[in-house]
């Protein structure tokens, strides 16, 4: 009898939860009004019945406006949790993937606010970096957050979309961001997400860019990262298109490519594998090892390069530094 009273009792609750404009137009009224904390555990409080009704579609327009109206406040922390329980509850509800949804996600993605390290350096910084210091601080805290949001939206397009790897497009934005807003630039995370996104010339024009204001010796070795990159993924076409778009965009500067044996490898292999030659490729790694021993994971890439165009199995297949690199 009691178990009878209680599913009755449930099933009224799922009735009796009110539609949720009313609910987010309220809770919208107390960000603007300064009452973050609060506002951020309702929205949670909030969403979380509808969860547990199975209303996922109000649940979804709560978070996302919370998420939304947050991040316009610079709540950076409080919008980023929003908008991870926005993905976390596609997933509960097993909400495939679609263009709506995506534009949503891309909505709280342009929400977050853009406000690089360097635009801070100047005479406004006192003596001592402390300024500088809480700067740093907050853009990590930014890139951390939207970063583990998007990571959250990659694994859900990859469970209920079409790519296994998730949203080429959701990788693309992820390395931007990364780039952009990062104080401590990591060029491999960043590298792997463009390789498995789909615009090889967004990435020629960051690594371009990247050549403008890195260390000597750097350079080269992002240029050969990305193309090995996506070579060890079996893609040829995109490795070349990110060599001919980064040539047009140097032309266009006056500037060209590092004149390093490295680069000068990268050229050599990129023809090397249009062709059944294995011999010439084992070759070119003897050959220039010296250069490609200068970053730990270029021999990892080469031997899953080696997988991939001419069959040559790994000894250990997607573990070591290989394997940590293509992790979400």
């Amino acid at each position: 009898m009691s178990r009878s009273l209680s599913m009755r009792g449930s099933m009224r609750s799922r009735r009796d939860l009110p539609p949720p404009e009313k609910t987010i137009e309220r809770l919208e009224m107390m960000v603007d009004g300064g009452n973050f904390y609060e506002a951020q555990q309702m929205y949670k409080s909030t969403s979380a019945r509808y969860i547990a009704a199975q209303k996922y579609s109000e649940a979804l327009d709560i978070l996302q406006s919370g998420a939304l109206v947050q991040l316009k406040h610079g709540q950076v922390t409080c919008g980023g949790e929003l908008a991870v329980l926005f993905v976390d509850t596609l997933i509960t509800g097993e909400i495939p993937y679609s263009e709506e949804t995506f534009d949503r996600i891309r909505k709280m993605y342009e929400a977050f606010p853009r406000i690089s390290v360097p635009h801070f350096l100047g005479d406004d910084y006192d003596d001592d970096g402390h300024q500088l210091s809480e700067a740093i601080s907050a853009a990590r805290a930014r890139a951390e957050s939207c970063s583990s949001f998007l990571k959250a939206a990659i694994r859900w397009s990859s469970e209920f979309g079409t790519s296994r790897h998730g949203s080429p497009v959701l990788h693309v934005m992820l390395a931007e961001y990364i780039y952009s807003e990062s104080p401590e630039t990591d060029m491999t995370k960043v590298s792997s997400h463009f390789v498995r996104g789909n615009d090889p010339k967004k990435f020629a024009s960051m690594l371009v860019n990247f050549m403008s204001k890195c260390y000597p010796g750097e350079d080269d070795t992002a240029i050969a990262r990305g193309v090995l990159m996506y070579l060890s993924q079996g893609n040829l076409r995109d490795a070349n298109l990110l060599m001919d778009e980064m040539k047009e965009q140097l032309k266009s500067v006056n500037s060209d490519f590092p004149k390093t044996d490295l680069i000068q490898f990268i050229k050599y292999l990129l023809p090397t594998l249009e062709r059944d030659a294995y011999p010439l490729f084992r070759t070119l790694r003897q050959k220039y090892k010296t250069s490609t021993d200068r970053d730990p994971v270029f021999q990892e890439l080469l031997d899953e390069i080696a997988a991939q165009f001419y069959n040559i199995q790994r000894q250990n297949p997607l573990e070591g530094l290989f394997g940590e690199m293509f992790k979400i």
